[in-house]
This record gives structure tokens, sequence and C-alpha cells, in this order.
């Protein structure tokens, strides 16, 4: 075993006080100069995407012992896309991710442990994990929590999408309350996260896509034998992976980040996952823009799960999951990066299989022959709006209607009701963003009652706000710069037109540059909060999501010190 940062030198402060500690919670000396592994459980008895996870924390510490480490849980915070959303309009939730973040470095550089497994669920646990595991740069591997199943309501399959969208149609008169009382009552069957390809799953894919996770082990059912199998995998393999000192800078490279993007943009995920890759990479201080990745990586649509298509989560995991895209897609992936199982991407890809051909398409017979998401750009978005391209329809990929504007979710939703929402025209919610809320504001509600309304076919919609991956129709959100930093979103009147492009990646207020310009002279920021409130530290401290919305400027996130 390599010199351990964990073991102190017998004599110094720092030994005794920490073999008091230790001795007295009954560890042995024989473990004492053992591998010391933080079991990180982002777990909440809030939320049913975390109903199963102590039960695999557990697991994992015992298989940590039987490899031959010492495992420490560390407990975060373990916000629910959800539940947690309740407060503040959702505000609460972006903020969560980088808490996580500076907790477990609180805990873990704290006591200098010497590797992590962190077992993650819902949306923001994964790239907390992941922007965490970049950071400290310790042995680290992610162990994804798993998907949750839906049930049966009215003859027909219902999920926890369905629910969501079903509110707008209760708000349009579509749908009594009864009837969605009972869709709740059987739309989620078992612990885990969303079960359509919303940002959980999204990330869940992404983390092995990055290499972080353990070949084979995403998508996958919450709870089910080969979720276990796969944490006991990773238990024994993070003692490994302290042992060979391979960390998370040595994997999370430039190469591995535009290999995410291509996943990402083969199976259209979340909207969400690009300010979170771009938060990685920051952490892992690599120049990247995901962006310009986003807008030069060129590869069709191979997956269409649920909202983009037919297919269930449970089809992509039986087809193969995330190593059969990359099977398919390993003409367009950095071969060379390397992932924690110990070897590279190129090694993966050669003995992976495609279980279900029309599940997981060729590229050269795709569901699309355009990536997933798309950035589009223009004066109303400068610096990119994204669009998840696999849930809008065919014939909606150009739309131009009059504005109309609202500055909070729940009067957007009355709007569906009170007929200011009518077809041909752009909703816009703004002020939203990580600086506007401050905490992203959670839009996605409002966009899943359009569907529920049926008008999502009519109506497109534009935020700087919150959105789900489970959102489907014509929703350009992540619009950048936001409102509240000045962005063209601020300087929008109502009824002034919005023109969306897909083909031609654009999208523009019909409002000539010198107006845009004299309006942007006159504008005032918000002003700043003042409530004693961790939303308030939160807009002090956050950077705008082009910047992937990380808590400090990339300046502060510095290389590798030499040890």
């Amino acid at each position: 075993m390599r010199p351990l940062r964990s073991n102190f030198e017998p004599g110094t402060t720092r030994w005794a006080v920490r073999r008091s500690q230790w001795r007295a919670m009954g560890i042995r000396d024989s473990d004492l100069l053992k591998p010391k592994i933080a079991v990180v459980n982002s777990s909440s008895q809030l939320s049913v995407c975390y109903a199963h996870v102590d039960g695999v924390v557990a697991l994992l510490a015992d298989e940590i012992r039987s490899a031959g480490g010492l495992p420490f849980e560390i407990r975060t915070a373990a916000p629910s896309d959800f539940v947690t959303s309740a407060g503040r309009a959702g505000r609460y939730l972006m903020p969560t991710r980088d808490l996580i973040v500076n907790d477990i470095e609180v805990a873990v550089e704290g006591a200098l442990l010497d590797g992590m497994v962190c077992v993650s669920s819902c949306d923001k646990t994964t790239p907390a994990h992941l922007m965490a595991a970049a950071r400290l740069d310790i042995p680290t591997i992610v162990v994804v929590g798993g998907y949750q199943l839906g049930g049966a309501c009215m003859g027909r399959p219902v999920d926890i999408d369905d629910v969501y969208e079903s509110v707008g149609a209760v708000a349009s008169g579509g749908m009594s309350i009864d009837e969605l009382t009972e869709m709740t009552e059987v739309a989620i069957v078992g612990p885990g996260v969303c079960a359509g390809l919303g940002t959980a799953n999204t990330m869940h894919i992404l983390a092995e896509a990055l290499g972080m996770a353990l070949p084979g082990s995403s998508p996958v059912r919450a709870g089910s034998e080969r979720m276990l199998s796969n944490a006991r995998d990773a238990g024994r393999r993070i003692v490994e992976l302290v042992e060979d000192d391979l960390r998370p800078r040595d994997i999370l490279t430039a190469e591995a980040i535009q290999n995410a993007v291509a996943v990402d943009l083969a199976i259209a995920g979340s909207v969400n996952s690009i300010r979170h890759l771009q938060a990685i990479a920051v952490e892992a201080s690599l120049d990247v823009d995901v962006r310009e990745l986003v807008e030069a990586t060129n590869v069709p649509t191979i997956v269409a799960i649920r909202p983009n298509g037919p297919y269930r989560i449970e089809d992509l995991e039986r087809a193969g999951g995330t190593q059969a895209v990359m099977r398919r897609l390993s003409d367009h992936l950095g071969l060379s990066a390397r992932t924690v199982a110990g070897g590279t991407v190129a090694d993966l890809v050669a003995t992976a299989t495609v279980l279900d051909d029309e599940i997981v398409r060729d590229v050269d017979d795709p569901f699309r022959s355009d990536p997933g998401l798309a950035l589009l750009r223009g004066n109303l978005a400068p610096e990119g709006a994204l669009v998840k391209l696999g849930g809008v329809p065919r014939d909606r990929l150009a739309f131009s209607g009059p504005s109309v504007i609202f500055e909070t979710e729940d009067d957007a939703i009355l709007g569906i009701g009170d007929g200011r929402l009518r077809p041909g025209v752009v909703a816009v919610l703004r002020g939203m963003g990580p600086k506007g809320g401050p905490g992203t504001v959670f839009a996605a509600g409002f966009v899943a009652a359009l569907n529920g309304a049926g008008l999502s076919k009519d109506v497109a919609c534009v935020t700087d706000g919150e959105l789900s991956g489970l959102n489907r129709g014509l929703i350009v959100g992540q619009v950048m710069p936001e409102a509240a930093e000045g962005g063209p979103l601020a300087l929008l009147l109502p009824g002034e037109t919005i023109t969306i492009n897909i083909p031609a990646r654009t999208i523009d207020m019909e409002v000539e540059a010198s107006e845009i310009a004299t309006r942007r002279a006159g504008w005032r920021p918000p002003a700043a909060p003042t409530a004693r409130s961790v939303l308030t530290q939160y807009w002090h401290l956050v950077q705008p999501l082009s910047d992937g919305a990380v808590l400090a400027p990339a300046a502060m996130h510095l290389p590798r010190a030499a040890e």
C-alpha cells in the first residue's frame, strides 16, 4: 500500500486526538492504517428518490471493509426536485447542488480521507458529487441510485411525468381533481428517480459516460439486484483506486467532457445537464466551453425515451444502457479517455453490446438525424439558449409569435386558464435564473401544465428559469445572459414578436438593435436581496449560467497542487 494522507505521524496532535476518537467508536488498531473511504450519502426521508439509499450505503460499507478499506458514512443535503421545490418556488434547488459540493469538501477534506464513493439519486446530487470529485481530486466512484417504476391507472400506464402534466389538464378543465388524485396513488411504484429521461437519469448516464461510474451501471432500476451488484463492485473497486492513485482529474479531462456531450446529444438528455457539465469542467480546472461543444458535436438522436419518444427508461437498461449508446457512438468518442474501471473508453466499447437495435439505433438509422439538444443564439440570447430537440414536434421547428410575459410561474399557470395564453403566442418566464431567483426558479411545472392543457403544440415557451428533463414541446431554456444580469430577455416588452428557428439555430426578438441599446442604457439591475437566507448568500456568489452557475469564478479552481 502506498503512503496514505490519512495516516498521521504517531505522537503528533492530529494522530493522538483522532486515535482517541476512533478507538472510542470501536475501530480496531488493525483498521487505523487502512485506506479511509468516505461513503457520501445524500439521502433524505422527504423523497422516494432516496428511500433505498441508506441500505445501499450499508452494503457499500461492508464491501469496502472486505476489500481492506475503512468506510465512513458522510451525510449531506438531499434535494428533491418534486419535494424541495415547494418552498420559494423551487429557488432552493440549484443552490443545493453547490451546497452539497461544499458539504463534501468540509467533511472529506477536513478529515483528510483517502477516497470517496458517492451514492447519487435525484437531479442535483449526481452533478454535485461529480463536481466535488473534480474539486477534491481524490479517488472517487459514483454509484447511481437508479430509477423508479410507474404503475397503471384507468387502464393505461402512468408515471410521475403523467401526473406532472395532468396539472395543466385540471387547470384547463380537462380533468377532475379526483382523477388526478387517483393517478397520484399509483404513479410511483418503488424507490428511485423519475421514470423518464429527466435530469436525474440523464446525469446517471453522463456519470458513466464521463468515466466516473463503473461501466454498465446506468440506467438501472433502483433497489434491483443489478443496482446492488454495481454498488458491491464499487465498494471493492474504490480501495483499488486508492492503491493505484487513479484520481478524478485523470478521468475528467476535456476528452471525457466531449464524450459526455456526445452521449447527451445522442439520447436527447435534459437541458439542465449542460450547465452541470460546465460546472464539472470548471471544478476540474478545464478550459472547456460546453456550449461550444454542443454546437460542434454532430451526432444523431439514436434513443427515444420518454418524453422524447415512446420507449421507457427500463427499455434502455434492457437494451444495454449507456455502454450500448457509447458503442453506437464509438466513431464520435475520444477513445483514450480513462474510466474508474482502470481502462479506456476504447476498451469498453470494444466489448459493449447492443441488445435491442430498435431501442438504441445505429447512427445510420437514427430516430432523428440531428442531435437531441441544440444551442440557439440571437439577439434574445447572445450567449446561447438551449432547446431539447427530442421533445419538439417535427412540424414545430420554427415559430414566431407575440410575447406574453410572466414574472412568476404561478401567474403563468393561471394564464393557461384565463385566456392570456392562446395559440400562436410565446410565453416568456423571466427573472428566474440563478441571479434572478435568486436560486433558479422552477419553471418546469408551467411547461408540464402547458402540455397537460393541450397547448404545447400551439404555444412556445422561453425562460431563463429551471426546466425539467421531462418537459417537452417548443421550450427554450437557460437563456444566457439571464434577465437579472441585464440579458435581452429583461428588455423585451409584452407583445413584441419572438422568432425561433431551430434549423438555423437562432432565437431573436423583432426589435431594432438601436432600440435594444437604448433600453439597455436605461436598464437597472434588481435590488440585492436583504433577507437572512442562504439564497441571499447565493445571490452574492453565483456565477453566470454560461460558467455553470458555480459559486466561484473559474480562476479560483486551481490545478492539482504539487504534493
